[in-house]
């Protein structure tokens, strides 16, 4: 062979990763789901996660206004939007299979952080709920307050009836499970509407748009009523279903 001439090199064979790309695209999104319906709904929840940011930062901005230490109008808003929008909304969303943070929990896992979120946003709710109550002479005398009203009550009762939920199979003797659970989702779909619109009012309220300008109040509604509405649809869907269910048994 002459000296300057190269050996022809063998080209390496191509590597085939049909079968891995395949795999891991079947593995994105749970068994027999739609594909764009489920990337649609992801939207919808990383939406939802936004605007409850933007509309409790800016509660906390607001109440943090006036600095240390904080009076009863301060406190009830800081409590109960923590309470009701920031912690019951990322209760029902972990129950979300589309929620980014709890996706990838079991299902028992799930059931868990949904209980303890939800217990510790009661606590607090009704903790700035009574807050005011205490500070003031007369009640239930607006609209804020009167949703605030059915939100408490709905509170309590689904607080009480989450129990009931939760060990329904060791109370299968003494009530219908069933009946437990369908009236746990509707409690709290009621729970959470109504202390958003308690939470509209509120920002209704002329000192609070003195403070943020018109415009940015009625979009703090506008995303108050947009997140809420995407945190209900799964709860509404599991409500209608199970209820449907329920009527043909």
């Amino acid at each position: 062979m002459p000296p300057n001439s190269m050996e022809p090199t063998m080209a390496p064979e191509p590597v085939t990763v049909t079968q891995s790309v395949k795999s891991a695209d079947q593995t994105a999104v749970p068994h027999g789901t739609n594909y764009n319906l489920y990337i649609f709904q992801s939207t919808l929840n990383l939406l939802a996660h936004v605007l409850i940011g933007v509309v409790v930062g800016i509660c906390l901005l607001f109440s943090l206004r006036g600095g240390l230490p904080l009076g009863a109008t301060s406190t009830h808003i800081i409590l109960c939007v923590l309470g009701y929008q920031l912690l019951m909304g990322q209760a029902i969303l972990s129950l979300a299979r589309e929620n980014g943070w709890s996706a990838k929990l079991r299902l028992s896992d799930k059931r868990r952080a949904h209980w303890i979120l939800q217990i510790m946003g009661s606590a607090l709710a009704l903790a700035g709920s009574f807050v005011k109550i205490l500070d003031k002479k007369v009640h239930w005398n607006s609209y804020h307050g009167q949703f605030a009203l059915v939100a408490i009550v709905f509170t309590v009762a689904s607080l009480i009836n989450g129990l009931t939920s939760l060990y329904a199979y060791e109370f299968r003797r003494m009530f219908n499970g069933n009946i437990s659970k369908l009236t746990h989702v509707c409690f709290g779909i009621v729970c959470f509407t109504t202390a958003s619109i308690s939470l509209c009012y509120g920002f209704d309220k002329n000192f609070f748009r003195n403070w943020a300008s018109n415009e940015f109040a009625n979009a703090l509604i506008a995303f108050t009523g947009a997140f809420t509405t995407i945190i209900i649809i799964n709860p509404f869907i599991t409500f209608c279903t199970k209820a449907s269910n329920a009527i043909r048994k």
